[in-house]
């Protein structure tokens, strides 16, 4: 079962309180978004970040601590986060897989909102399905997202885009969305995540690629398989090919880029072999990579 270890997680509680999304919700909960909550009990503090109402900074901790932190309460605005993973063929590449990583990502993220009281959505995404899994607030619902994480299937077709506009509606209000993938064909996509962050929606977007997809070392007559179509392509692969693929990957990865940021979100680009603290330091920080 895919596990979080010990030294993660304490690296999340620490995260855990500067995490701010920027999804305007509507339910109550234990979250706080833009707008200010009444009065009501005080559940914890979160790191100060700009825009936010210089009457909520708790002064007596930040006299303590020289760090400023606003005050949560418990009839705050609820942030759902919704964990959407890309489970198409494409993503068993690599070693280890993009797939492994990807469920290692959303296993970290989930559990970093349940551990801020907030609910958490897992959704595993191919060929335009949506299957959801929704989870009580709190620490306690960490297991079973580790055991649904495990039960996601696998070996679809690519499906995001097709998917997406279904997802926001069976959704019904706004939330964080995070859409955790590799993205090899982003254009399809632009679309429906406008269309997400039109509807309130914080979107963040997770890239996971292998090592040899970042730095491919092939060289000579190859044929090559499409992992989602099973067609094959016979190749030569020489200096200026790969220089052709690296041309390309980067502009992909600046269309994704580009698009988190015209969105106000969040982009990640993420190595399957990569340390997961370091990809969390990075979500939470709002990066654009």
């Amino acid at each position: 079962m895919t596990s979080l270890d010990p030294s993660l997680l304490r690296r999340l509680e620490v995260l855990r309180r500067h995490l701010v999304s920027r999804a305007r919700s509507g339910g109550v909960g234990e979250r706080t978004s833009g707008r200010r909550g009444s009065s009501a009990e005080f559940r914890d503090h979160r790191a100060y970040a700009p825009g936010d109402d210089p009457r909520r900074i708790d002064w007596a901790a930040y006299a303590r601590t020289d760090e400023p932190v606003v005050k949560l309460y418990r009839a705050e605005e609820d942030v759902v986060v919704r964990v959407a993973i890309d489970t198409s063929r494409s993503m068993d590449h690599g070693a280890p897989s993009k797939r492994e990583a990807a469920r290692a990502i959303g296993a970290a993220i989930g559990s970093l909102a349940l551990a801020r009281g907030e609910r958490a959505e897992l959704l595993g995404v191919d060929a335009g399905h949506a299957p959801r899994v929704s989870f009580t607030r709190g620490r306690s619902g960490v297991a079973s997202l580790l055991r649904s994480l495990e039960a996601l299937p696998a070996g679809g077709t690519a499906g995001l885009a097709q998917a997406l506009p279904e997802l926001l509606r069976r959704a019904g209000r706004p939330g964080w969305l995070v859409l955790v993938s590799d993205f090899l064909e982003p254009a399809a996509l632009m679309g429906p995540l406008g269309a997400a962050r039109a509807a309130g929606h914080d979107v963040a977007l997770v890239q996971v690629l292998s090592p040899d997809e970042l730095d491919p070392t092939l060289d000579g007559d190859l044929t090559l398989e499409d992992a989602e179509s099973g067609e094959a392509l016979d190749i030569s692969v020489d200096p200026t090919t790969l220089a052709a693929y690296a041309r390309r990957l980067a502009n992909l990865c600046d269309e994704l880029r580009g698009c988190a940021r015209r969105l106000g979100g969040t982009y990640v680009r993420a190595r399957s072999d990569e340390p997961l603290e370091s990809v969390m330091d990075r979500f939470v920080a709002r990066s654009l990579d």
